[in-house]
């Protein structure tokens, strides 16, 4: 039976992971708030909510889980090119709410949104809290790709990306794994398979291994200060 939140009472915990669903797949809980407490509670036990407008809001922890060492993340000759052509520039934290907004468009073959109106609000509240990061992608004035994510520890947990040009989520990608490299981050999440993704480096483990992991590199410290200290290096 799936476990509902109260939405009063954000020291709830979630339950165990291996209660989760496995169809539909991960899915954990329902209800509970998009509060700050919640969601980094939620992250930090390797959970993530995903529900449409309409729906309560629902908790996943999928397995397998697609995850990637910033350190192995591939470069394919035709994307170096493309970076090497300085077509594109990157930046952090320059457009958070042009990002997000951005990443909720609906997509071709879709017909709507996980990212609602709440959660539009809930990590954008994050974002200023500075939990949450945003990266962006420019030709010349205009901002064409990006993705963002929460931080917690050693660990950045990616949760959409756009493109409106050629390349340009991957040139954003391909830069954030490079910075948090030189920041000793450990982990990307990325929560679950795609050929975009496994493109790029990413693979899958269980969802066992991701929740050690996370009880590993969650715990060790980063400085915040950096993302605000290399915020204009791309």
């Amino acid at each position: 039976m799936l476990t509902w939140l109260d939405p009063d009472d954000d020291t709830e915990p979630f339950p165990a992971l291996n209660s989760a669903l496995k169809e539909p797949d991960g899915l954990l809980a329902a209800g509970g708030s998009l509060s700050p407490q919640r969601l980094l509670s939620a992250y930090r036990c390797g959970i993530f909510p995903w529900f449409e407008n309409g729906q309560p809001i629902l908790w996943w922890s999928p397995n397998p889980r697609m995850v990637l060492k910033p350190k192995d993340v591939h470069i394919s000759r035709s994307l170096k090119k493309v970076i090497n052509n300085n077509q594109y520039s990157c930046t952090f934290d320059k457009a958070f709410s042009d990002v997000i907004l951005a990443c909720s468009a609906t997509r071709e073959g879709q017909n709507g949104t996980w990212i609602t109106a709440s959660m539009i609000h809930a990590y954008e509240t994050l974002f200023t809290l500075g939990h949450a990061h945003s990266i962006e992608v420019w030709s010349a004035d205009k901002l064409v790709g990006g993705l963002y994510g929460i931080a917690i520890g050693q660990v950045f947990f990616g949760e959409s990306m756009f493109s409106l040009q050629s390349n340009a989520s991957k040139v954003g990608f391909a830069y954030l794994c490079r910075q948090l490299n030189e920041w000793n981050y450990q982990l990307i999440d990325c929560q679950v398979h795609s050929e975009h993704l496994e493109s790029l480096g990413a693979t899958t483990i269980s969802r066992g291994d991701f929740a050690q992991q996370l009880d590993l590199y969650c715990l060790q410290n980063t400085s915040k200060k950096a993302w605000v200290a290399d915020a204009n290096t791309f």
